[in-house]
């Protein structure tokens, strides 16, 4: 279980990595970060259903659905904290004096 969430965990900052290379070849700051938030929805959508087809009885294996949530947390939290970094450095930019 701890291989595939350090899978998870390395997919998704693969992904991030290939936005941010995408971002050096002439795609906007702003699409990366869109295909980002995408990502993380689309993950935290997936463990909803896992969620939901568990409560329901359609899905038995708790595995996968505890991959999933783990795969949308690590995801999102991810997220904050470049969402962190970016409101530190924009504060720290209104801060220069000119």
């Amino acid at each position: 279980m701890v291989d595939s969430i350090k899978g998870a965990l390395s997919a998704e900052l693969n992904s991030l990595g290939k936005a941010a290379s995408g971002a050096a070849s002439g795609t906007g700051f702003s699409e990366v970060l869109k295909q980002s938030i995408e990502s993380v929805s689309k993950l935290q959508n997936d463990a909803d259903k896992a969620i939901q087809g568990l409560a329901s009885g359609q899905v038995n294996n708790i595995h996968e659905t505890m991959i999933a949530i783990e795969k949308a947390n690590l995801s999102f939290n991810l997220m904050l904290q470049v969402r962190n970094k970016l409101v530190h450095a924009y504060e720290e930019i209104m801060r220069t004096q000119v």
